[in-house]
């Protein structure tokens, strides 16, 4: 007997399996997220780990064991960043790093420069959870979301010219303008409903090309590795890079201006 339902198929195939997996990881994030602490460095460190691994595997695909250990080293190492919280920090984020560039593997440079952005994103996190609290980390999760989810639906609705179509063939101009349209959206939410600062309007939607700088780096790895996800670790979504490279982009860059100007005095209160 056949299968009465038809199996998705065309360009909204993924679509279920994605919102699914979406919900379930909106879910856990929410929880962590609210209880911060330990829960939310914790939960941050495996991510970092998982994505270290991901990238390892990608790049040196014939070096079974390598990519684990890596994982299990960049975990330990993030760990440490944090405990220490000094100049020696930065040393401890570069382990990955140098690691990558210590072992035979594909494109050595650019995997390392990548990682460093990996243990950064995951170091910044954190740290952005402690300072700005609940508010800094929505919303840049909302930034982030937002960007992608409305990037998503313009780009498939509308389409037309791509915006870097050697490197990620599927992001267009629509989507892309989409996303930066629904991040100062959201910072203008932030603005009227919890009094943050205008200047969050315009830097919104600059995170929001920081992120998609980070989905555009991300491509550029696995079009150099050859593969199309990071991983098959999330249904729908591919690896755990695949779902957080942009939130990595916005991440460093929030750090960046971080050096300038904390971003958590822009929310008021």
């Amino acid at each position: 007997m056949t299968d009465p339902t038809p199996a998705p198929s065309g360009k909204w195939g993924d679509l279920r399996t994605r919102i699914l997996s979406a919900i379930v990881m909106v879910a856990v994030g929410a929880v962590e997220i609210w209880l911060g602490g330990m829960a939310f460095a914790a939960m941050v460190v495996v991510l970092t780990g998982l994505m270290i691994w991901e990238l390892a595997t990608m790049t040196a695909p014939q070096r079974h064991r390598s990519p684990v250990t890596l994982a299990v080293a960049a975990a330990a190492a993030l760990v440490a960043a944090l405990v220490l919280r000094s100049e020696l920090a930065a040393l401890f984020l570069a382990v990955p790093s140098v690691a990558l560039l210590l072992t035979p593997r594909r494109d050595r440079r650019l995997a390392g420069g990548y990682a460093l952005a990996i243990m950064l994103a995951g170091y910044g996190l954190i740290a952005l959870r402690e300072t700005g609290g609940t508010t800094v980390i929505l919303w840049l999760v909302a930034v982030v979301v937002t960007s992608d989810v409305l990037g998503y639906f313009a780009g498939r609705m509308i389409g037309g010219p791509k915006f870097w179509e050697r490197i990620s063939p599927k992001k267009t101009w629509s989507g892309t303008v989409a996303g930066w349209v629904g991040a100062a959206v959201v910072g203008l939410v932030m603005v009227l409903a919890a009094g943050a600062s205008w200047l969050l309007v315009p830097l919104s939607a600059l995170v929001a090309f920081a992120g998609q700088m980070g989905d555009i780096a991300e491509s550029w790895v696995k079009r150099r590795a050859g593969v199309k996800d990071a991983s098959n670790l999330i249904p729908g979504h591919g690896g755990v890079l695949d779902r957080f490279d942009a939130l990595i982009g916005a991440v460093v860059v929030v750090l960046a201006i971080g050096l300038v100007a904390p971003v958590h005095g822009l929310f008021g209160g």
